[in-house]
């Protein structure tokens, strides 16, 4: 300020007007650049949604296709061992949010048809992982062609990220704050806030333009908080962290006997495809192949749900993830939170609805660790009636849930329980 009191008018002037046109050229980058990547990754995601509608409506009709996936196992190992040998996957993602890695530009069309691939024959997977693979690998591709910076090349892979999420989910406040949480939990880049959350929406919009529609579901039987009520969540709350540590260890585990029994990849995803068909035959139903959406809706929607679905859920993507095949976790760990909070719900007598709606939010919390994202999932997805019961359970599970996470590239800067900086990564 004493230098300020000596210039003259003119030169605070000239100061203060080169730093509002800094600030707005900045501003108008970054407002530019969010809406060429809404627009260019929501478009992919558009069509990769299509695709995995098509392919899923496809074996659901041709049921035959189930006994292809150790074929189609070879051919992701193939495809990725000619092309891919260099691609970490999610993992690779988020390290080049961190300025650790890049993400090659083949990332996403070897995800995409991966991802589809393991769909169409019926492996336990979800999508998230390849929307996250898609968008960054996009985005990252597009500020190598406008020659971004490193520092502003990291921004834009979040902002494919929460794009591509965006225009899969439905979900675009949860898209926006899930980029910026994810990669260091205790700390967000807020750098990244504006653009993120544009992108997001521009792809939001232009996938339900499109005809995509938006996740959402309807929660019966919300009862009012009250002690009872209350306590019997943070029950339904600390059984959902125990299951994102279970779920966490099983794949871990499973990556060990893979790795310990069967060292070539392709005799592995041969290996995972038979011990999934098995199973499936010997449980004798097809409500594990994919995602899990039948089974998400069933739960949140009618209360409804076989005791056994999150155990069977949890190890079926074990086997198919771990094997080579490709896609992601998240949404089979809504599928085992929506499952076990509805078991929990009939077991406590609590709204088995209610339950299985916070259980998805909660499990996702347990095993991303992003308890904003985690919150603004469940509103965007189930509304604001339950408002208090979502904010118990992620809140709870988050805290119980331990140092334990899907992605091991994801780094804990701060710790859960005390107010200090530990930088660690966490455990899988």
């Amino acid at each position: 300020m004493e230098k300020d009191n000596r210039q003259t008018p003119e030169e605070k002037f000239h100061y203060y007007s080169g730093a509002i046109r800094r600030d707005m050229g900045n501003l108008l980058k970054w407002l530019l650049l969010a809406v060429v990547v809404g627009c260019i990754a929501g478009a992919f995601s558009t069509l990769f949604s299509f695709v995995l509608k098509a392919v899923t409506g496809y074996r659901k009709a041709h049921l035959w296709t189930f006994f292809l996936l150790p074929l189609f196992g070879l051919c992701i190992v193939f495809l990725y061992e000619k092309f891919g040998k260099d691609d970490g996957g999610t993992n690779q993602v988020l390290s080049t949010v961190r300025s650790q890695d890049d993400v090659p530009w083949r990332s996403g069309p070897l995800i995409f048809i991966s991802t589809a691939l393991t769909h169409l024959a019926g492996g336990s997977a979800g999508r998230e992982g390849a929307a996250i693979q898609l968008g960054g690998s996009i985005a990252n591709l597009l500020g190598r062609w406008i020659h971004l910076d490193e520092e502003d090349r990291h921004v834009i892979v979040m902002c494919g990220m929460s794009a591509a999420f965006s225009a899969l989910f439905g979900t675009p406040m949860a898209a926006a704050v899930f980029s910026l949480e994810v990669v260091s939990v205790g700390v967000m880049y807020y750098t990244a806030l504006m653009p993120c959350m544009i992108a997001s929406l521009i792809a939001s919009h232009f996938a339900a333009g499109m005809g995509v529609t938006p996740e959402a579901f309807h929660v019966v039987d919300i009862p009012a908080l009250s002690l009872e009520t209350g306590l019997k969540m943070g029950v339904v709350a600390l059984g959902c962290a125990v299951i994102s540590i279970v779920f966490c260890i099983i794949l871990n585990e499973t990556a060990r006997f893979y790795g310990r029994f069967f060292s070539n990849k392709y005799a592995r995803v041969v290996a995972g495809a038979v011990l999934v068909i098995f199973i499936t035959l010997i449980l004798g139903t097809t409500d594990y192949m994919g995602a899990g959406a039948e089974l998400i809706e069933k739960a949140v929607e009618t209360g409804d749900t076989d005791y056994m679905a999150f155990f069977w859920k949890m190890l079926l993507t074990a086997l198919t993830m771990k094997a080579g095949f490709r896609g992601g976790e998240i949404v089979p760990s809504f599928c085992v939170g929506a499952t076990f909070g509805c078991m929990a719900g009939q077991l406590i007598g609590l709204s088995p609805s209610l339950c299985a709606a916070c259980g998805m939010a909660a499990v996702f919390c347990g095993v991303t660790n992003c308890p904003i994202t985690s919150i603004l999932i469940a509103f965007e997805m189930f509304g604001f009636k339950g408002v208090s019961f979502y904010l118990i359970a992620v809140s709870i599970s988050y805290a119980a849930s331990g140092y334990y996470g899907l992605y091991k590239d994801q780094t804990i800067v701060y710790s859960k329980y005390k107010a200090k900086y530990i930088n660690k990564h966490t455990k899988m």
